[in-house]
């Protein structure tokens, strides 16, 4: 079977007009043409979300049409203007400190663990006190909003309430039905497919320093416009081999800042979708951010700023890429 991929897009010369697309080979063509042209009327009229609400039957409609389709005349990518790949999801669920290596780069980078320790000591320190997590702990979830999805090649634009935007390069999850309570064994039965994000975050505003005590505030740290950039495409699972040991590089401006695979997980797909769906019903549609790995701006004391050009890579499920423009007024 052809390998194929959905992305929600609009023609260049009717950007008002979205439309749910099915890709092979950098070919995209609307679904619900397909859809009439073999009839195949459970693909007709979709987005993506809908598409998303029945995926079973969705998706085997599509296996069963794509060795049969010639793509010759279909658009080509550079007609078409990029939407997120699913246009819009309902909820997105985050889970923050979820790779080892980057956890262990901000802990010595901000110096944060026991007094007097010098930095050999304390990466030691947190090495430990992450494979006691590991072993005892949970993962650490928090929501995004809905409003801070862009597409994937949409230009940036940095915000002036922050002085530290970073980037957080991460593989997205998508649920393909809905879930309540799921075990971790049948956690890989909700997922529908795969895409990437960047989950956009302002460093400096993340601690609370007006009442410590409250935290972190992930609302104005991650949820602003264009701070989570989504596709360019939706891969099915079928065509992802290993979800959890798949290549992850994002350069800034050409220079190389992350380079990991998703194996430095601490915590992997099904335990996250168990987690969440403990305490949140999963619906069709819903992304899961798996977490970043290191290299982050902090790590570097560098961060986002005019000009930029972000590309962030995940193997087999494409690339996106953002100018960052500074907010104008």
């Amino acid at each position: 079977m052809k390998k194929f991929s959905l992305g929600t897009f609009s023609l260049k010369a009717n950007p008002q007009q979205r439309f749910a697309g099915l890709v092979i080979d950098a070919k995209v063509i609307p679904v619900s043409r397909v859809a009439e042209e073999f009839g195949v009327d459970i693909l007709r009229e979709k987005s993506v979300l809908s598409l998303l609400e029945n995926w079973n039957a969705s998706y085997s409609a599509l296996e069963s049409i794509v060795n049969k389709v010639i793509t010759s005349s279909w658009y080509d990518e550079n007609q078409l203007t990029f939407r997120p790949a699913v246009d819009l999801p309902r909820q997105v669920f985050c889970t923050g400190a979820n790779y080892r290596k980057h956890v262990v780069d901000l802990t010595v980078d901000s110096n944060v663990g026991p007094e007097g320790l010098s930095k050999e000591e304390l990466r030691t320190w947190a090495e430990d006190m992450m494979d006691d997590r590991v072993a005892n702990g949970e993962p650490y979830v928090f929501t995004k909003p809905v409003s801070a999805i862009s597409g994937a090649y949409d230009d940036l634009v940095l915000p002036p309430t922050t002085s530290k935007p970073d980037w957080e390069l991460e593989l997205a999850v998508v649920i393909g039905k809905e879930g309540y309570n799921i075990r971790v064994e049948d956690a890989m039965d909700y997922v529908a497919g795969y895409t990437i994000v960047n989950d956009i975050s302002a460093r400096d505003l993340i601690p609370r320093t007006d009442y410590k005590m409250l935290g972190t505030d992930w609302l104005r740290s991650k949820g602003q416009p264009g701070f989570l950039p989504l596709g360019p495409y939706l891969v099915p699972k079928q065509f992802v081999e290993d979800p959890h040991n798949l290549s992850m590089q994002l350069t800034v401006s050409g220079k190389t800042m992350q380079d990991e695979t998703t194996a430095d997980m601490l915590f992997g797909i099904e335990q996250q979708i168990a987690y969440i769906s403990k305490y949140a019903k999963l619906l069709p549609g819903d992304v899961i951010c798996t977490g970043s790995p290191a290299g982050n701006g902090t790590h570097y004391n560098r961060f986002l700023r005019d000009g930029d050009i972000m590309v962030g890579t995940i193997a087999g499920l494409g690339a996106q890429r953002q100018n960052c423009i500074s907010h104008s007024g």
